[in-house]
């Protein structure tokens, strides 16, 4: 990676009809206003790391962060009729229509990204 890469990060981040990071939001308490976060700058990374911490997809709410918007994503993308997480390449293929022309085959959009997880 060149400084100025570096300096600027992924090209993808500059794309606003991408999100440039998702978050998942899980209650500390059912009745409760107050949530745990967690971050990463792509779905699949941020599933994969909910996944190995068995954090099942009844406990969270993703959203994807635009610049001046939050939009919630339909657990229809991201998880199997039974409700268990999606896996790759399933989980690209759920995302290819929420994404035209970013996510195909054999590339996607967000490659360029880190797929790390910060929270709690």
């Amino acid at each position: 990676m060149g400084l100025l890469a570096k300096l600027l990060g992924p090209r993808s981040k500059y794309d606003r009809s991408l999100p440039y990071t998702y978050e998942a939001r899980i209650r500390i308490f059912a009745e409760g206003e107050e949530f745990k976060s967690y971050f990463s700058d792509t779905i699949c990374g941020l599933i994969e790391h909910l996944r190995r911490n068995a954090i099942e997809p009844r406990q969270v709410e993703l959203l994807e962060c635009y610049q001046r918007r939050e939009t919630p994503i339909a657990a229809a993308l991201f998880t199997t009729a039974a409700g268990e997480w999606l896996s790759k390449p399933e989980l690209c293929r759920a995302f290819e229509q929420h994404y035209p022309g970013h996510i195909q085959e054999n590339s996607c959009s967000f490659q360029d990204r880190g797929r790390d997880c910060i929270g709690p």
